[in-house]
């Protein structure tokens, strides 16, 4: 990542204002929990709907979340999710793939970035999809964007949420070992189909075994993320992945069995060194948002599991445990990670923390 002349977050006196787009739903809601007391962010605008805009935010919206309702910002007065009603340098977005299509290019012609939790702009080959201790070094596409639309501004993604769980568990053997082919079972919970989500007579005591366009969404974007930046543009991973997502009775976690295939042979203990020892750039630059460390192994038979885990390094910790040798594929474990912090508003705001540390915000 290219280090530009900006003085570090760490020293500004002023905390940069940041608007929370779909502020009122639940992963909004996470944005604003998280941004109210961070110290590089200030929010300084909370978007919704025309048919809550100029209402107060407490009156506008249903608290979903555990702590104290709206963050204690209930009494800020919702706008439209227009640049000139946001007044914002960093956007976040909490918007349905449809309406991010249309409202977050306008931020970034306006000077904005956008650190996007939708899936619209992810796949598009200028736009940086980023897990920060995967691939930070593809933010530089942030100048092919700009160069390219002619935006002062830009767009940033984090991926869908299992993608994320399943490289951030696999990046450190990936980075050591490479990997060839990888097999996903993912068991993930009813938060990531937002809410209320999938109906409780539907879900209480069973097992959906399909969730709407996430097979696909973890085939394609797993090949960017671990794909090499080369000059202007990413070249995806050569590698081979076959997903199988199931919806199941958790309120929060993603859990996933996944087998992998690797390019160099290695013993048991040396892909556990490797998963102890890894450590990526937000560690590396102390980032707010960023735990240390990024992977957590577990030796315990019957770890990780949602309800224990889940919330460690404010839900921004992947667990990895049960790592075994695979008849198959060679090597197989279960990972897990929180589908609405790590997989969503936490992940756009490290990538915000990362690109600010770069020198990839432009000043406001």
């Amino acid at each position: 990542m290219v280090s530009r002349s900006l003085p570090s977050p760490v020293e500004s006196k002023d905390r940069i204002p940041v608007a929370v787009l779909g502020a009122t739903g639940v992963v909004g809601q996470r944005f604003v929990r998280r941004l109210a007391t961070h110290p590089w962010f200030r929010v300084a605008a909370l978007a919704a709907s025309e048919r809550s805009e100029g209402r107060r935010y407490d009156e506008a919206c249903a608290w979903r979340l555990p702590g104290e309702p709206y963050a204690g910002l209930g009494a800020l007065r919702l706008v439209a999710a227009d640049p000139a009603a946001c007044a914002a340098a960093v956007a976040f977005s909490a918007l349905d793939r449809a309406v991010a299509e249309q409202v977050e290019p306008r931020f970034a012609a306006a000077g904005a970035t956008v650190f996007s939790n939708a899936s619209a702009f992810r796949m598009a080959d200028d736009v940086p999809l980023v897990v920060p201790e995967v691939n930070a070094d593809h933010l530089a596409l942030l100048e092919v964007q700009r160069t390219r639309r002619g935006w002062p501004g830009g767009i940033v993604c984090n991926p869908n949420c299992t993608a994320t769980v399943l490289v951030t568990a696999l990046a450190p053997l990936e980075q050591a070992f490479g990997i060839q082919e990888i097999f996903l079972a993912s068991y993930q919970a009813a938060s990531g189909a937002g809410y209320p989500g999938v109906a409780s007579l539907d879900l209480l005591g069973n097992v959906v075994p399909h969730i709407r366009d996430e097979e696909e969404k973890v085939a394609e974007e797993v090949p960017k993320l671990f794909g090499r930046r080369v000059d202007r543009a990413i070249v995806p991973a050569a590698l081979r992945l076959s997903a199988a997502c199931l919806r199941v009775p958790v309120v929060d976690g993603h859990t996933e069995a996944i087998s992998v295939r690797l390019r160099t042979e290695a013993t048991l203990e040396e892909l556990a060194a490797a998963i102890v020892g890894f450590r990526g750039e937000p560690q590396r630059l102390a980032l707010p948002s960023a735990p240390s460390p990024p992977v957590r192994l577990h030796v315990a038979p019957d770890r990780p599991q949602p309800r224990l885990d889940v919330d460690e390094g404010d839900g921004m910790t992947v667990h990895v445990g049960r790592l075994r040798p695979c008849a198959l594929l060679g090597w197989k474990l279960v990972a897990m990670g929180s589908n609405v912090e790590r997989g969503a508003a936490g992940a756009s705001v490290l990538n915000a923390e990362l690109a600010l540390t770069g020198g990839w915000i432009p000043p406001s």
